[in-house]
C-alpha cells in the first residue's frame, strides 16, 4: 500500500547519516522523498537522539573521529522531517506505553503515526513486532515497499 506520508524514527534517521546494516533501503526512502511527494514527520525527540547516536558512535565507541560526527550531525540536519512538538503527543504515548509495556520516547512516535493515520517506519523490530499488529500503523524498514 503506497503511502505520501510517514512518520520516521531515529533508528531509521541514523542510517540515513551513518553506514550500518539497513541503510541502503533507510536511504533509498530518502531519497524517494526527494523525487516524489513523500513527507516525512517526527516528534521533536528526533533531533535529540539521533544526534546522540553520533555522539555515542564518536565518544563511546570511537567509531567516529569527530569531523566525521560533525559531518553525519550536518547530514542529518539536512534532512530534518517535519518536526511536531512531544507535548501534544505525550499523554495519547503514556497511555500506549502502560498498554504495551513499551517506552514512552518510543510510543511518542506511535502516537504521531496514529494521531497523523500514516506509518511509522523504524528498524526497531521489537517495536514493529510488539505494536506494529495491534495499531496497524508500525512497520519494520525490512517490510516497507520501497518500489521502483
Amino acid at each position: 500500500m503506497p503511502h505520501d506520508r510517514f512518520v520516521v524514527d531515529a533508528s531509521v534517521a541514523v542510517k540515513w547519516v551513518l553506514p550500518e546494516p539497513g541503510s541502503g533501503r533507510a536511504r533509498r526512502l530518502l531519497e524517494r522523498a526527494a523525487r516524489s511527494d513523500t513527507q516525512f514527520l517526527a516528534p521533536d525527540i528526533f533531533v535529540g537522539e539521533v544526534a546522540n547516536v553520533i555522539w555515542k558512535r564518536c565518544r563511546l565507541r570511537g567509531e567516529l573521529l569527530e569531523d566525521e560526527a560533525r559531518e553525519a550531525l550536518s547530514a542529518l540536519l539536512g534532512t530534518l522531517p517535519e518536526i511536531i512538538p512531544s507535548a501534544t503527543l505525550v499523554a495519547q504515548a503514556f497511555e500506549l506505553a502502560l498498554s504495551f509495556r513499551r517506552p514512552v520516547y518510543d510510543c511518542i512516535y506511535v502516537a504521531l503515526a496514529l494521531r497523523d493515520g500514516c506509518p511509522l517506519v523504524t528498524s526497531d523490530l521489537a517495536l514493529a513486532r510488539s505494536m506494529g499488529p495491534a495499531t496497524g500503523q508500525v512497520i519494520h524498514l525490512d517490510d516497507l515497499e520501497l518500489g521502483g
